[in-house]
């Protein structure tokens, strides 16, 4: 682990010991200023009158930001462990999470206008509703962190950042089944090498939501409950989103109706298309009573792109998150020894739409980072001999080598 002080620098204090301080601290508010951007295309379409600013989510997040990544480079510098209680409880960091959820709200409400007004063409909406839609993923992002955490606040407003991408059930999966299951056969989540994320998608997308459902079925079984109660969290979650939807169909009427399913899809595409790059063809060993390995740094792929890490509340530092799950995003360190991807999420989403780039991009990276191990490949068994072979010609190994 680089042990370094993340974005910090330690100064002399009065009596001669060191004072160390976040210099990240106040990038942090880039994150729920994210929420902000949806708010920009009609400015941008108003003062330059080119429509093509409907989309300026796409072209931010697709376009700018990858650039802007590349130029600002990587952090990999971690605060002392010595640090740790007190970033943990330091309320600004939490106040970041918070902020992001009003703004993110009142951006799908002047969306919703103006979908209503009459005044952009269907391109023009669909453009709108692209770009809320990413504020919305992003807004999953703010849900995962919450979602993590003991508060009951907090849990509840996970909820309610989920509301827009209608995709609650993700409060449950992620933390019961994704953190259980993640890297090994049994979760949706993990993408497999060799698999395209066009295939990966419904297969998440089906298994996650299944999964959720099965997951709270039987916890409230276990209580003596049925599953249709307003104890279950999945229904409680998607509540929420009819709830938020109904509200602003009755407001602004069914013609916007449309533009919220395409923001909701987009974001959950969003969210399921990061899944695929956190975890593409790792695998944790099966050990000699037949449960999994400790998930370890090992297990997900880790960017520490500075700038895309302060947009998602570190959750480019994903080695760390899955081995420590209890930590807060500010706390969260970047490890040598994690695979790492060759750019930020992105950049490595974009990688991911055109699965001839993505696989010369990630395939060798999983191949050396195996070392040889079969057991440390996530490999869909029905394609096992056929990815064997792409393996040994593709890294030029023997029949040791790591897509056995």
């Amino acid at each position: 682990m680089n042990s370094a002080a993340a974005g910090a620098s330690p100064t002399g204090g009065g009596d001669g010991t060191s004072v160390w301080r976040d210099r990240k601290r106040y990038l942090w508010m880039l994150s729920p200023l994210a929420p902000a951007t949806a708010l920009l295309p009609s400015q941008l379409v108003l003062h330059t009158g080119m429509t093509v600013f409907w989309w300026f989510g796409p072209i931010l997040v697709f376009g700018v930001v990858p650039i802007l990544d590349a130029v600002v480079g990587a952090d990999g510098s971690n605060p002392p462990d010595e640090m740790y209680a007190m970033l943990s409880q330091d309320r600004f960091y939490r106040w970041c999470t918070y902020l992001f959820l009003p703004v993110m709200l009142v951006g799908l409400v002047v969306a919703a206008h103006m979908w209503s007004s009459g005044g952009l063409s269907v391109v023009d909406s669909i453009g709108l509703a692209v770009t809320v839609g990413l504020v919305s993923g992003i807004g999953i992002n703010a849900a995962h962190e919450l979602g993590h955490r003991v508060e009951k606040l907090e849990r509840l407003l996970a909820k309610v950042a989920l509301a827009p991408s209608a995709y609650g059930h993700f409060y449950t999966e992620h933390n019961r089944g994704h953190h259980v299951n993640v890297a090994t056969w049994a979760d949706p989540a993990s993408a497999r090498f060799g698999e395209s994320l066009w295939k990966f998608l419904p297969r998440s997308i089906v298994g996650g939501l299944r999964s959720a459902w099965t997951l709270e079925r039987n916890r409230l079984a276990y209580r003596g409950r049925t599953p249709f109660t307003v104890h279950n969290d999945v229904l409680q979650a998607w509540a929420l989103s009819v709830l938020l939807f109904s509200t602003l169909i009755a407001i602004f009427g069914w013609s916007i109706a449309p533009y919220l399913v395409v923001q909701a899809v987009v974001a959950f595409t969003m969210l399921e298309t990061t899944n695929y790059i956190e975890h593409y063809g790792l695998r944790r060993r099966v050990l000699p009573n037949g449960r999994h390995e400790r998930c370890s740094p090992q297990h997900s792929w880790n960017s520490d792109r500075l700038l895309t890490n302060a947009f998602l509340f570190h959750l480019q530092r994903h080695s760390d998150h899955h081995a420590n799950p209890g930590r807060r995003y500010q706390t969260l360190r970047s490890f040598d020894d994690a695979p790492q991807l060759p750019a930020g999420y992105a950049t490595m989403i974009v990688f991911a739409m055109i699965p001839p780039l993505w696989r010369a991009v990630m395939d060798h990276r999983v191949l050396a980072h195996c070392r040889g191990d079969a057991q440390r490949v996530n490999v869909d068994p029905r394609r096992r001999e056929q990815l064997h072979a792409r393996s040994q010609r593709f890294a030029g190994r023997d029949e040791s080598g790591c897509g056995a």
